[in-house]
């Protein structure tokens, strides 16, 4: 007898995919920090319930094909490993659902937290334009034009998945008035114009980090985690560019993760701000545009 035959509720699923993750070893990184937290993502998101209503529906029975597709996805993210939000089609960023696929990174970073703050004491005054460099599926450049709402805000990213996805998630949005998605390479798609505020989430995983992460991380895309032996391949040509893209009083925003040793040791003289995180996380560089190194 299987687990679709014996649990009837979403509580039930609820707690046994939480004991079943509990003790299966896996790595949470993608959205949650537990096991417990997982399950209810899984499951939420597999029925496609309401971010905030689980707790109302928790003793309602599932139909054998709603208990089917759990037990299937529960199997996947134990015995493959495959992340919940490639499992679920969804992700949550800066308290906002975004569409989600495989061969697109997953959302997860810390800068929502800068975002929610308005980038806070370091951003004077509210931009007038925004972009968002290597986007994926368009997350944070979202936030930001939900966050700036009379900003325009542009989206780029080299892949053509990635700009698709970002632009289903921006008519998800309804953003389409002021948010635009442009596909190229970095700077490329962007022209002349220029940006009170740049934030980026590129590709900063060194070699070395790569071949250390669980393998949840293995079913992400690697051309969006592999940045070279010191994982700033791409974080170098933006610090070049940079300039040319960004308003006098302009900023750029970028996140390095673990790599921020090495952006250390390349621009010892860089001042580079690192903001600390109540929600965890780092490894996020704030720089303004008179200070980027030349």
């Amino acid at each position: 007898m299987s687990a679709a035959d014996e649990l009837a509720t979403i509580g039930d699923w609820v707690r046994y995919a939480a004991t079943r993750f509990a003790s299966a070893s896996l790595h949470y990184g993608h959205g949650t920090d537990n096991a417990w937290d997982e399950a209810i993502a899984l499951v939420r998101g597999c029925l496609r319930l309401p971010h905030d209503k689980l707790e109302w529906v928790l003793a309602s029975r599932l139909l054998m094909a709603e208990r089917a597709a759990l037990d299937a996805a529960v199997e996947r993210r134990i015995v493959e490993r495959v992340p919940v939000p490639y499992l679920t089609g969804e992700a949550y960023f800066a308290h906002r659902r975004y569409l989600i696929e495989p061969g697109v990174l997953i959302p997860r970073s810390p800068i929502a937290e800068l975002i929610e703050a308005e980038f806070a004491p370091w951003l004077e005054s509210p931009p007038a334009t925004i972009l968002d460099l290597c986007t994926g599926g368009g997350c944070i450049g979202l936030a930001c034009a939900h966050q700036f709402p009379d900003a325009s805000v542009v989206l780029s990213d080299v892949d053509p998945r990635a700009v698709d996805l970002a632009r289903r998630n921006l008519a998800l949005h309804g953003m389409e008035h002021r948010v635009r998605v442009v596909e190229g390479d970095l700077f490329d798609p962007v022209g002349n114009t220029t940006f009170d505020l740049i934030v980026t989430n590129p590709p900063y995983v060194a070699a070395d980090d790569l071949r250390a992460m669980p393998p949840e991380y293995g079913h992400e895309p690697r051309h969006a985690l592999a940045a070279g032996a010191d994982g700033l391949d791409l974080v170098r040509r933006i610090l070049a560019s940079a300039h040319s893209y960004l308003s006098a009083s302009g900023m750029l925003v970028g996140e390095v993760g673990a790599s921020a040793p090495h952006l250390l040791a390349a621009y010892p003289e860089a001042p580079f701000f690192w903001p600390e995180f109540e929600r965890g996380g780092d490894g996020v560089f704030i720089i303004g545009a008179a200070s980027l190194p030349l």
